[in-house]
């Protein structure tokens, strides 16, 4: 039959009457599968009705309600059930979103946000089709949301006569000129960050081929750096000016190499030696000449805000795993940001005494929180040191349990042994939770009458290895009497050999067989009487409780005959 809408646009539709589309809707979303299996065989009249007419809303909706009756049944795996779902939902996300698809392609996340679907659906849909299958838990989340939004978007609006089949408010044309615009708008907006990014960067080298010129004459004259020269107050006032109008772009430069991170030809350009920055990877500093450096460039960006991004865009790049040059210039900044801040005076002024000036005076409010999260999520050699910084220097310190806890969870991450951050080894009750500690442990225990406090410990030498004396040598040896095997009194460094191996051991396993041995049966051995069990009754020894008590024995004599007679012993 054929129906009106408002606009007397005439529309075809599958179903009898208004009580009948109300009935398979009331069925379709009941949530009683034998209800939604009446309402499916609804559907599939309508199809044979719609022919290829078939609403999208309507396929989608009939596919997704048949994966819930088939889920309800309990007869299908896990993994069965995922690939049910996954299909119902990338053709829903597929078909749903086509019409809007134009000439150009555009994102499924941005055709999808035009009609109310969230990112992670799509993203769902992005997962079922190129990566790893989701949980089947995610499956029926997206399900269960995908109908409530097909109930909300097609099936309600047919109610009031509101026959639609397009779910984006505004015509195409509207859409195409809307998608223009901000593509357009987005050529603009990466033509402007391009040009800001070409901009900063010859400020920032004009700034450093200044610096390095005043260096060059500070060498000759052997002062202390001066203040501003006129070209350089210039320059400076340029960068204070990009960093309120492109302050993302002017941070991501700083970050490259040859920047905030020096170039080894840049650190021989300042005397200092590049190999420097692996002597104490554990606890970074700045190098004196190059926090000078860049002191007058930090000093005019020392804004709140710009202090709290830098530090963040520091933990970022350091969370990506960097050389070991970048990453030691990282925390080294990190390291000395956080000393500027320090609350402690004594604490915040003792590098005064050769730099004379920091990179900020005034104490700064920071997210404590989040930066304990990025350090910790950002693991390396100078982890533990910068958290131990963080912890100290918190306006609202945490429990001494929880901060010995993250000192130990940065000692799993980084692999190594810091001070403070493990117990101490004169203490067994505590876990063992690294290779460090268990060395320690050891030591610990050879070394028990000595109870003085120790900083970082050495791997066990051979110095802790085993030493037998006389007596206890010549009691092992008793004990070998009459066996190939002796006592080795030998200094073997036993650490080089994997366990089950000795010092010239062949590859080949055969070496291990003796040169003359004899075999004889289990019946051959010699038992004494004394050492045999005692059973009397009827049967009730433990071949009788093995079995269960009445059932009898597992094993009968004969059994147990046919076994002995088949071994043999060396």
């Amino acid at each position: 039959m054929k129906k009106k809408t408002v606009g007397k646009t005439r529309h075809v539709v599958a179903w009898m009457n208004k009580a009948e589309y109300e009935h398979v809707l009331e069925y379709l979303f009941s949530k009683e599968p034998a209800l939604q299996k009446h309402a499916l065989h609804r559907i599939s009249a309508w199809k044979g009705r719609f022919g290829q007419s078939t609403p999208v809303a309507v396929d989608s909706t009939a596919d997704l309600v048949r994966c819930q009756v088939l889920d309800s049944t309990g007869q299908l795996e896990a993994n069965d059930l995922v690939l049910l779902y996954g299909m119902a939902l990338v053709r829903f996300v597929n078909l749903i979103t086509e019409r809007q698809q134009k000439r150009v392609a555009r994102p499924l996340r941005r055709l999808a946000g035009n009609i109310n679907i969230p990112e992670w659906v799509v993203n769902l849909r992005h997962d079922l089709t190129h990566r790893r299958l989701p949980s089947l838990k995610w499956c029926r989340k997206g399900c269960g949301f995908v109908l409530d939004w097909l109930h909300q978007e097609y099936w309600s609006r047919q109610m009031g006569s509101q026959l639609t089949e397009d779910w984006n408010s505004s015509s195409e044309e509207e859409d195409e000129e809307e998608f223009a615009k901000r593509h357009e708008e987005e050529q603009l907006r990466r033509q402007k960050e391009i040009e800001a990014h070409k901009k900063v960067r010859e400020l920032l080298i004009s700034y450093e081929r200044e610096q390095f010129q005043t260096y060059e004459e500070l060498a000759k004259q052997r002062g202390v750096w001066p203040d501003a020269s006129a070209d350089l107050s210039w320059i400076l006032t340029q960068i204070k000016h990009f960093a309120t109008e492109a302050r993302d772009v002017l941070i991501d430069v700083l970050m490259q190499d040859g920047f905030l991170i020096p170039t080894a030809e840049q650190l021989e350009s300042l005397d200092i030696d590049p190999s420097e920055d692996s002597v104490d990877m554990f606890a970074p500093c700045l190098p004196q000449v190059f926090l000078h450096f860049w002191l007058p460039c930090l000093k005019v960006l020392n804004s709140s805000i710009f202090i709290n991004l830098i530090l963040d865009k520091l933990f970022a790049e350091l969370s990506n795993e960097p050389s070991s040059h970048r990453t030691y210039y990282i925390a080294s900044w990190i390291s000395e940001i956080l000393l500027c801040n320090s609350k402690s005076e004594l604490k915040a002024h003792k590098r005064l005494k050769i730099s004379k000036e920091r990179i900020f005076m005034n104490r700064l409010q920071f997210p404590w929180q989040n930066l304990i999260s990025t350090c910790v999520n950002a693991p390396c050699p100078a982890t533990p040191f910068l958290l131990r910084q963080i912890l100290s220097d918190m306006d609202k310190p945490l429990p001494h349990d929880a901060q010995q806890n993250l000192l130990r969870l940065c000692s799993i991450y980084t692999q190594g042994y810091h001070e403070n951050t493990s117990p101490g080894p004169s203490d067994p009750t505590q876990p063992v939770y690294t290779l460090q500690n268990l060395q320690d442990r050891l030591k610990s225990n050879t070394h028990s009458s000595n109870h003085a406090p120790r900083s970082v410990q050495a791997p066990p030498t051979e110095d802790l290895q085993e030493k037998l004396s006389a007596e206890t040598v010549q009691e092992r040896n008793f004990a070998l009497r009459g066996s190939a095997w002796s006592v080795c009194t030998d200094k073997v460094p036993w650490k080089q050999y994997p366990l089950g191996k000795v010092p010239g051991q062949p590859e080949d396993p055969s070496c291990l067989m003796v040169e003359c041995y004899s075999t004889f049966t289990v019946f051959d051995q010699q038992v004494e009487l004394d050492q045999l069990p005692q059973h009397h009754g009827n049967r009730s020894g433990p071949l009788q409780s093995r079995a269960g008590g009445a059932d009898g024995p597992l094993w009968t004599h004969s059994d147990l005959s046919k076994l002995k007679a088949g071994l043999q012993l060396f």
